[in-house]
């Protein structure tokens, strides 16, 4: 009898030790204070190809009642001009740069001669472990890029914190690229009759080249000459995918609890040229397509595309739609949001607790996202790209290696900080009026802060993130 007593006492204290607190939660409990999270990141969708922000031909019904239905922040940057480091900051939180990522994950020989390491640190602070460990169900579905699938033994998305992914740009089965919506939409379904809050890394293809078309998308646009109407086409159905998931919500009443943010990995890709002979190209990962003469993504009159650390390559669209949380109908266009800021914000929505180890470059922008306060930004934002001095003549925007966000000013360099610029981001988001000759202090600061970051990143990537094919 004391020896059942006994084991009976040692599994009750195991019990109480070995149980994260949200488990003490009952399930309708864990869903009114854990709203499900949404999270629709587009490939090279620029700032200005939507509808509601004046596009001339492209129509994106879906993604404009998210704006009627939600805030329009017109002032959100990306970590980065291009995908992969882009994407690790939505992960991570931190500037890319700390992880060794400047630019996309290509061959090994690649990565390694860019002193990239081969994938992300699965052991590191990440966004989806964290909301896992809350009590989340979480998904990847759609684009993944943070390695690639050249790179066999890289480490799939399940490692990365998800209970369920179907991905491509990524080891192993390649997800068909038209397969997002409705994947997300099961995952939805599961999630709801298991009574648990879901958060999802809806990261579509479009409109990243090859652009892969379907004839019903083209003939919505038969006035448009050819380029124009395979990029029109492949938006519009991007559109209608992302509305099948708001409809679902809709169905299963869940559009009140769960806040869906739209945006974009970086600024659109463009041609350097104006042919319109269409080529056609293959990727490894989604196969067959149409290629880059078809990109006709435009940036609102933000300067530069994608590659560029001006506003062009990094300031993309930015949509939020909370339910009598986030005002309807409504536009910031004063509150500098960056992709560092998304954990810190997912985590305090949804109850999680940052570890005490953890250093974000971010700040939680609840309260904004909320249109409670409009703060001028007091953590300064760091940006480095491996860029070409002099730049290109058909690319004169794409020379800048470092950047930095301080406040009102944005100051841009070169890579030996022999040239630079200066604006007054808050006033001039076009960045047309370079202030550098009057205000030589304030350049003098900035570069001080960006050679001061700098020396603080490390010098190359750990080995342990190495492909046994170096």
């Amino acid at each position: 009898m004391k020896f059942n007593l006994l084991l009976l006492l040692i599994y009750i204290i195991m019990s109480i030790s070995c149980t994260p607190e949200i488990r003490h939660q009952k399930p309708e409990e864990r869903n009114a204070t854990q709203p499900n999270l949404l999270f629709i990141f587009a490939d090279d969708w620029g700032w200005g190809d939507l509808s509601c922000h004046g596009h001339p031909y492209v129509k994106t019904p879906n993604i404009d009642r998210l704006a009627r239905e939600g805030t329009d922040f017109h002032r959100f940057t990306v970590a980065s001009g291009v995908c992969s480091p882009s994407r690790t900051a939505i992960m991570t939180g931190q500037f890319p740069a700390r992880h060794n990522i400047d630019g996309h994950f290509a061959w090994v020989p690649d990565n390694a001669r860019r002193n990239m390491p081969d994938w992300l640190d699965y052991e590191t602070t990440l966004l989806p472990k964290i909301l896992q460990q809350s009590g989340y169900a979480t998904a990847h579905f759609g684009k993944w890029h943070l390695s690639n699938n050249m790179i066999p033994d890289s480490p799939l998305p399940s490692r990365y914190g998800y209970d369920t992914y179907g991905a491509f740009n990524c080891a192993g089965e390649q997800i068909p690229v038209h397969e997002d919506a409705n994947s997300a939409i099961s995952f939805i379904k599961k999630s709801n009759k298991e009574n648990k809050p879901f958060f999802i890394n809806l990261w579509i293809h479009e409109p990243h080249t090859p652009h892969h078309v379907i004839p019903k998308y083209q003939w919505r646009f038969p006035n448009l000459e050819e380029p124009d109407n395979i990029y029109a086409s492949i938006l519009s159905h991007a559109d209608d995918r992302i509305g099948q998931v708001l409809d679902e919500l809709d169905r299963l009443n869940l559009t009140e609890n769960t806040l869906v943010i739209f945006s974009s990995d970086n600024g659109p890709a463009r041609s350097s040229n104006d042919s319109k002979e269409m080529s056609l190209m293959f990727d490894s990962a989604t196969g067959a397509g149409f290629g880059i003469e078809a990109s006709k993504g435009i940036t609102g009159g933000r300067r530069g595309y994608k590659a560029a650390l001006f506003e062009g390559g990094v300031g993309v669209p930015f949509i939020a739609r909370w339910p009598k949380k986030i005002k309807a109908g409504s536009i910031d266009d004063i509150s500098l949001m960056s992709a560092v800021d998304l954990l810190p914000t997912f985590c305090e929505i949804a109850g999680a607790k940052l570890p005490e180890s953890y250093k974000p470059d971010g700040i939680s922008q609840v309260s904004t996202l909320l249109g409670k306060t409009y703060p001028l930004r007091t953590k300064p934002l760091f940006w480095k790209m491996g860029a070409n001095w002099p730049a290109p003549k058909n690319r004169p925007d794409h020379w800048v290696s470092y950047a930095i966000v301080d406040q009102n000013w944005k100051l841009v360099a070169n890579r030996d900080f022999s040239y630079y610029e200066l604006y007054d981001i808050v006033t001039d988001v076009y960045e047309k009026v370079d202030l550098k000759e009057t205000n030589s202090e304030v350049v003098e600061n900035l570069i001080n802060k960006i050679r001061e970051w700098k020396n603080g990143l490390p010098e190359k990537p750990d080995k342990k993130l190495f492909s046994s094919e170096r």
